[in-house]
């Protein structure tokens, strides 16, 4: 029986996965082109089963050189000798262990480089036995380099994009000469914008030694009806009657096709839930097993968000930026040239959004916004209410959301008599949301997850969406802006319980007006509640 799976490479005939088909028919038209690229997306976005399932396709028609560089140590990346000398060994190992069809003299010429003296070899002599092959090969060669990341700091692998850039060069100029029919690199890094001298004097121009790269803009995520397809085929194995087009919209929308995501819902579904929280799988393959993934994944360690949240702790601008997103409420311009959105959108934390910065997904948003609150001033503080009040917070299994705004509310006033007049103005613009979001975490932690409206998150408001034991609370946080747009406030709450059929809404307001009156009060619009608090 298949299985879901969220480590390396996934094989159809081993695991359920979305069908790739049209991806790799896409991609391979860029090899039949003649065109060279690299394929960088963040990690454990199916880069290695893209270029597996490309792999098996294009060696039917082209001779398939397909490397690894994991295959190799950080030593062989030293000197130009190791380097070349490193590279003719995992060429012959592709043939020897893997089948790649290099011929015997191809391959006797590898071994006879590494015979020799290290420091006397040249990595011309490595490109002189490649045209060579190119000459006598009846059929054309696509070279393929997973994980280059680990040579991409390295001047010598620099030196080899160099060669494979000028031989590229020469056979645009002249048909007669041959090369790589494709050269595709992948990995996280974008080896496109890597740069290197022309020269070797100071006052020399750099330049990329990948700019004849053609762009690789083929989208990676999984789509709805591509996560549906999979889904299909799980249902025809197991039975569990599970709406499969639903199902695999709430993904998309938890997930953005990330594949890792897609993939680990799935598979806490289908082999954690049952017994665990539900009696069969039909009760776990619905809405609420989807929201019960979710929260294991935001809580939970995996591969994934270990190197994510690494590159925030050493990139102190990436968290300062992502910092502005989400909880400062600022809407950021997309500048394709900015080093920190570009190392943001490499490593998968951002997408260009209508020409504006946001988060990839809901799932990163929610893990994002825990490691902030983590940071968060006076956090001690009011975890420590919160967690104090929590008993009260909840009855047969409801929030009692009117009260965690009024306990947040006291906690509030004791903080704020320890800030002056410029942190308490810093409070109410800037950090009143985020405060807010501290206080209720531990409350639902383990329980309930919280989301924020996206088209909603600006530096005067921001809606939660709660969800908790299957119920779902909208609360409305904004600074204060007078009486016409506080009216405005409540009528999207209105609109907002509306949509999704609930009788009571939520709206927390951080007041400037030292004549305010803070507390909780109830508005009636109709057949709605709205319950206020006023900070």
């Amino acid at each position: 029986m298949k299985q879901f799976n969220t480590t390396a490479l996934c094989i159809p005939s081993k695991h359920y996965m979305v069908d790739l088909s049209d991806r790799i028919a896409e991609i391979k038209k860029l090899v039949d082109k003649g065109k060279y690229f690299t394929i960088n997306r963040a990690r454990q976005y199916g880069k290695t089963t893209t270029l597996y399932a490309l792999g098996k396709v294009l060696s039917e028609e082209y001779i398939l050189l397909n490397l690894d560089f994991q295959d190799i140590s950080d030593a062989v990346f030293k000197t130009e000798g190791s380097f070349v000398q490193g590279m003719c060994r995992i060429i012959n190992d592709a043939a020897e262990f893997y089948g790649a069809p290099i011929p015997e003299k191809v391959r006797t010429d590898f071994a006879a480089l590494n015979l020799k003296p290290e420091d006397s070899v040249k990595m011309d002599e490595l490109f002189r036995i490649f045209m060579r092959w190119f000459q006598e090969s009846e059929r054309n060669v696509v070279l393929i380099i997973d994980e280059v990341d680990s040579a991409t700091n390295n001047r010598v692998f620099l030196d080899f994009l160099a060669q494979l850039r000028s031989l590229y060069l020469k056979r645009e100029k002249n048909p007669d000469v041959k090369a790589f029919q494709s050269v595709i690199l992948a990995g996280v890094t974008d080896v496109k914008h890597l740069k290197s001298k022309i020269r070797p004097d100071e006052n020399s121009k750099e330049n990329s030694p990948w700019n004849i790269a053609a762009d690789f803009t083929i989208d990676m995520s999984l789509s709805e009806v591509g996560i549906k397809g999979m889904l299909d085929e799980y249902e025809a194995d197991h039975h569990t009657e599970m709406d499969t087009k639903m199902i695999s919209r709430e993904i998309r929308a938890y997930t953005a096709g990330y594949p890792f995501l897609v993939s680990r819902i799935c598979q806490l579904i289908d082999e954690r839930f049952v017994p665990e929280k539900y009696s069969t799988l039909r009760e776990a393959w619905t809405e609420d097993g989807i929201r019960e993934a979710v929260k294991v994944i935001v809580t939970e360690k995996n591969t994934l968000f270990d190197s994510l949240m690494s590159k925030l702790r050493e990139y102190d601008h990436l968290r300062s930026q992502l910092r502005r997103i989400l909880l400062q409420g600022e809407t950021i311009e997309y500048l394709p040239d900015n080093p920190a959105q570009e190392q943001l959108m490499m490593y998968g934390f951002i997408i260009n959004c209508h020409n504006t910065v946001a988060v990839s997904n809901k799932i990163f948003e929610i893990r994002l916004y825990r490691y902030y609150l983590g940071e968060s001033r006076f956090a001690d503080e009011l975890r420590g209410s919160a967690l104090e009040h929590k008993p009260e917070f909840t009855k047969n299994g409801e929030l009692n959301i009117r009260l965690i705004m009024a306990r947040f509310i006291e906690t509030q006033k004791i903080i704020r008599n320890l800030m002056d007049e410029e942190a308490e103005k810093r409070f109410l613009e800037e950090e009143g949301r985020e405060k807010f979001l501290t206080y209720l975490s531990p409350i639902i932690n383990g329980v309930g997850t919280f989301s924020i409206e996206e088209q909603t998150r600006d530096k005067k408001r921001m809606d939660v969406v709660i969800h908790y034991l299957g119920k779902r609370y909208i609360i409305e946080m904004k600074i204060w802006h007078g009486a016409k747009y506080n009216s405005d406030g409540e009528q999207q709450v209105i609109g907002y319980l509306n949509r999704y059929g609930l009788s009571t809404g939520y709206m927390l307001s951080f007041s400037f007006n030292k004549h305010k009156e803070t507390g909780v009060y109830d508005v009636k619009f109709g057949d709605k509640l709205l319950i206020e608090g006023i900070v």
